[in-house]
């Protein structure tokens, strides 16, 4: 890929960028990029954005994988009314939501018959380079150097959208700059006398103690659409033994998915499901739920991203605020990954359908990533890839906790699908509720997965 994610992005960059807010004039887009790429019916070439919002009418259909009243549901709608109320009042919205495992499918179809939403959650990596070169999305990075808003995405975010879609301009804006890794009930570890592991060694020792003490040692997604959680473990172990780049270069079919170490570590979670590790019934568990008992205490390990830290703010969590900890997928060889590389991602992104877009939109996006992140940091103290005027001494110490860790990353890798194709990554995560249940092993399951790549070819 043209762009790597090295410590000076997901340190210096992101941190000062972050912490200190912005002002004055904006950036060039990546890759140098300008405004004469977007070419949508309604943009005009010589909008003034440098004023006050010229309040054009505007309704906007805005479709995404949340809630209303749940995560970037909240942000979405409250980024919207904010902006009605306080500056457009011929704006207007509404709001559809569609649930994850339907997205792909019908963000497809509505992009072969020219009828996108607005704005709309896709998926980073493999599925949005399909609406890039269709030509159906706009070109962001453009449009945030002609609004003069480049500066309010932060240059770690943007190196990994770039990265994730092979580009030198970014086409999608981020909702979260995330790592990914374990997050522990600090009273079961101590309950059980263990620390936390450095090593995979030392993880699967821990998960054995925690069995025999009564406790379940680990808990993840399993449910039906939500088995991202479980492919996540699966990932945690390919990358720890056979490299970052591991999923990599299976699609770009410099490796097979059923080549030995790929094997090894599906196999793995699927002996870990097999000792008891994950619980009974881990088809039947969401993530929500999953959240839940780490912080009810009905689990020890927990396996999601830095995003978590909204559910970890909130009354629901019963452990406190300092009663749930984080620690990177342990090592198995630091040769082939150490700990200082991490799983990272955006999260789900937004679109903006080309078609739709005009000059009233962009006063929108102008508005919306110029406020977003401190909606974000002050409702639920989630780093969302964006600038924001929040002092680390205002902040949570979860919110604290994110940081610190997003700050010791020196390399990322991705998370297991974002380099399959979508079928390919549908049968990944409907196939491990197979593996889980003992029902595929680990050379059946990544075999499933071969298979449908080399259909793909």
């Amino acid at each position: 890929m043209r762009k790597k994610l090295i410590a000076c992005l997901m340190t210096a960059a992101m941190t000062a960028s972050m912490l200190a807010g912005c002002a004055g004039a904006a950036a060039p887009a990546a890759g140098g990029s300008d405004a004469a790429s977007t070419e949508s019916a309604g943009v005009s070439s010589d909008m003034d954005f440098s004023g006050e919002d010229p309040q054009l009418e505007k309704h906007m259909k805005i479709s995404t994988i949340w809630a209303e009243d749940n995560d970037n549901g909240v942000l979405i709608n409250k980024v919207c009314q904010d902006y009605q109320d306080n500056v457009n009042p011929n704006f207007t919205w509404e709001y559809e939501y569609i649930p994850s495992e339907d997205l792909t499918t019908k963000i497809k179809t509505l992009a072969g018959s020219n009828d996108l939403p607005d704005v709309f959650a896709y998926e980073s990596g493999k599925p949005i380079v399909e609406l890039i070169e269709a030509d159906k999305i706009v070109d962001i990075g453009a449009e945030l150097a002609r609004i003069g808003s480049t500066d309010f995405v932060t240059p770690s975010a943007t190196s990994l959208l770039e990265t994730l879609s092979d580009t030198d301009t970014i086409y999608d804006l981020p909702l979260g700059l995330n790592v990914e890794g374990f997050w522990y009930n600090k009273a079961l570890f101590e309950q059980a006398g263990v620390e936390v592991p450095e090593t995979m060694d030392e993880f699967e020792a821990v998960l054995k103690t925690l069995y025999d003490q009564g406790i379940q040692p680990l808990v993840a997604g399993g449910a039906s659409g939500e088995t991202w959680g479980s492919t996540r473990v699966v990932n945690a172990i390919t990358v720890r033994t056979v490299g970052n780049d591991a999923m990599k270069k299976a699609a770009d079919g410099d490796a097979k998915y059923t080549d030995q170490g790929y094997v090894d570590a599906a196999q793995k979670v699927a002996d870990w499901a097999a000792a008891g590790y994950f619980g009974e019934g881990i088809n039947t568990v969401t993530m929500n739920a999953a959240g839940q008992m780490l912080m009810n205490g009905q689990a020890a390990i927990f396996y999601n991203g830095s995003w978590f830290a909204g559910n970890l703010n909130s009354e629901d969590n019963k452990a406190g605020e300092d009663g749930i900890g984080f620690f990177n997928i342990p090592v198995a060889d630091p040769s082939i990954s150490d700990i200082t590389a991490y799983s990272m991602n955006c999260g789900n992104i937004l679109c903006f359908d080309k078609a739709k877009y005009d000059d009233a939109s962009a006063w929108f996006m102008k508005y919306f990533v110029e406020h977003i992140g401190d909606v974000a940091m002050e409702t639920e103290g989630t780093v969302k890839g964006y600038t924001y005027k929040t002092q680390a001494s205002d902040m949570s110490g979860y919110t604290k906790l994110v940081l610190d860790e997003i700050n010791k990353a020196q390399s990322a890798f991705t998370w297991y699908e974002a380099t399959m194709d979508t079928e390919v990554s549908r049968t990944a995560q409907e196939n491990v509720q197979l593996l889980l249940t003992g029902d595929m092993t680990g050379e059946e399951y990544m075999a499933s997965i071969q298979e449908v790549a080399d259909d793909q070819d």
